[in-house]
């Protein structure tokens, strides 16, 4: 496996790389990032042959979109090698610094995010974004956040609804004037997506932290409709927020949370039969995903040069079959998940 073998992104004629770069974390996720280290971070990646670059306006208010406009666009003659995903459901407005409602972005831009999932907001949002990359194209357009976890059981079917009459709409239309490419969904849950599957025709789901080693559940229903209807999937999240990285450490993380102790057991579990094959427990977490036949992509993020080449590393790191069999065989693996 190597991070720059290439993949078809469901039926939507485009083609990426197995390794892409996430963009939330250079939107100042929990840290501001020198202006600097975040070009270098970008150009880390397009160096070592990621060809798929993932970003959105609620990253840092803008800011992540900027950056990756900063350094792609200087690649015009190389336009049609990379693949450029954001995302739409937020547009910005101007706002006060002392007022701007930052969240767990340390830095970002001096704007207020809005919440429209309708047509209008959607095409507002687009044409935002085309001004913050700079570009001319925007290949993959997703609509985001449309999930319980960021509205509650009502707010969710609202936002649905919305998204469903009013972005989709905006989107496929400009899909099918060639404005982009591709029309997805991101988010962290399964059952939006298998609702948005059945509402709409989209060429590619992003799914952040719900296909991994600790949660395989992907496999029951939403990743065998993506197989047979032409739709890719984009992984993100391999790490469940930390503790496939870590290991099963004091304090660490799990979906955000300190990770409880079922899960710390298993990942003991799980690292130990990693050790028995010399296999980093990280590399295990990060090629996971990528041996499904629906999924097109990984996409981790990075905020150094250091941690692209770690996750390039990680993702052709050698595993032997003997491994993910012992897995299956002590139950730490669904049977009937594909492996590497």
């Amino acid at each position: 496996m190597k991070a720059t073998d290439r993949r078809s992104l469901g039926k939507s004629g485009i083609e990426t790389t197995l390794l892409g770069l996430g963009g939330a974390p250079l939107g100042d996720l929990y840290e501001v990032i020198p202006e600097s280290r975040a070009a270098e971070t970008i150009e880390t990646a397009y160096r070592l042959g990621a060809r798929l670059f993932d970003t959105a306006p609620l990253y840092g208010m803008g800011v992540s979109e900027h950056r990756f406009g900063a350094v792609l666009r200087q690649k015009p003659h190389e336009r049609d090698d990379f693949v450029m995903c954001t995302k739409v459901g937020r547009y910005l407005v101007p706002q006060d610094r002392s007022s701007v409602d930052r969240s767990v972005f340390k830095g970002g831009l001096d704007f207020r995010l809005v919440a429209d999932y309708s047509y209008d907001g959607t095409m507002r949002a687009i044409d935002q974004s085309f001004q913050r990359l700079g570009m001319n194209r925007i290949d993959v357009a997703h609509i985001h956040d449309v999930d319980v976890q960021t509205w509650g059981e009502e707010g969710y079917r609202q936002r649905f609804k919305e998204a469903s009459d009013g972005a989709f709409r905006a989107l496929a239309e400009l899909r099918s004037q060639g404005v982009i490419k591709a029309v997805g969904v991101g988010v962290n849950e399964i059952g939006p997506l298998l609702d948005f599957a059945a509402a709409g025709d989209y060429d590619c789901f992003m799914l952040a932290g719900r296909y991994t080693l600790l949660q395989p559940q992907a496999l029951d229903e939403l990743l065998p409709l993506c197989e047979s209807r032409g739709i890719g999937v984009l992984t993100a999240g391999p790490y469940n927020s930390g503790i496939l990285a870590t290991g099963a450490r004091p304090g660490a993380m799990y979906n955000y949370k300190p990770a409880p102790q079922p899960i710390l057991d298993r990942v003991a579990q799980i690292e130990a039969v990693a050790a028995r094959h010399g296999v980093p427990l990280a590399a295990a977490a990060i090629q996971f995903p990528l041996a499904h036949p629906a999924v097109s992509a990984m996409v981790p993020g990075a905020v150094r040069p250091s941690e692209v080449e770690a996750n390039v590393a990680l993702i052709e790191h050698p595993i032997p079959g003997d491994f993910w069999a012992e897995l299956k065989h002590e139950n730490l693996l669904r049977a009937d998940a594909p492996t590497p």
